[in-house]
Parts: structure tokens; C-alpha cells; sequence
């Protein structure tokens, strides 16, 4: 499995950014996926996901401001990040069963 995220960037606090993934590889057409990101010594942190039956979770942290969704193509999948704030300053990585913190992860920095 390959999983290859793209939109991080630099804002101010307040500001939105979307994150995409895609992946590949997958041995069946609609997989579990998932949003997770890591600061330096830090522990990698479940943000969001969203299973093939369509449950979702966020972290407590980004309820109300972060939204997960698949694209069209199954295996792609959204996280819109609103009302950003400096602690969501990290590496976020998309996530697949037994890939989780592995991919190369795309850098979110919020400004205050």
C-alpha cells in the first residue's frame, strides 16, 4: 500500500486548509482511512477517520472545525481544516490499516 498526501502549507490562526490523499495498492475497493499527525517527540495522534461502512471519528481536539470525506474514487480521502489554530501545528500523515505515521506526511505550520 502506498498512501501519497498533498495541501499542507503555512496559515495564520483562523485560516482553513484542505489535505488530500490517495492511495493504492489496496486489496479491496473502499478501505478504512484516516488522518493522523505528529509534532517532534511527540507520539503520532489520531485526528480523524472514517471506515468503509462510513463512521467517522475526530479526535476531541478538532471537533466541530476538521471534516473527513472519501472522493468519488474510493480509495482518496479529504480532511478540511477550519478555524485552524497554532496547536494543529504538526506532520499530518493519512493512514490505512497497517500504515499509520509511515507515509510522508505533509507539513500543516498555523501562525498566531
Amino acid at each position: 500500500v502506498q498512501l501519497q498526501e498533498s495541501g499542507g502549507g503555512s496559515v495564520q490562526a483562523g485560516g482553513s486548509l484542505r489535505l488530500s490523499c490517495t492511495g493504492s495498492g489496496f486489496s479491496y475497493d473502499e478501505p478504512d482511512m484516516g488522518w493522523y499527525r505528529q509534532t517532534p517527540g511527540s507520539e503520532c495522534e489520531l485526528v480523524s477517520s472514517i471506515t468503509s461502512g462510513g463512521n467517522i471519528y475526530y479526535a476531541d481536539s478538532v471537533k466541530g472545525r476538521f471534516t473527513i470525506s472519501r472522493g468519488a474514487a474510493k480509495n482518496t480521502v479529504y480532511l478540511q481544516m477550519n478555524n485552524l489554530e497554532p496547536e494543529d501545528t504538526a506532520v499530518y500523515f493519512c493512514s490505512a490499516p497497517g500504515h499509520v505515521c509511515v507515509s510522508p506526511g505533509t507539513q500543516v505550520t498555523v501562525s498566531s
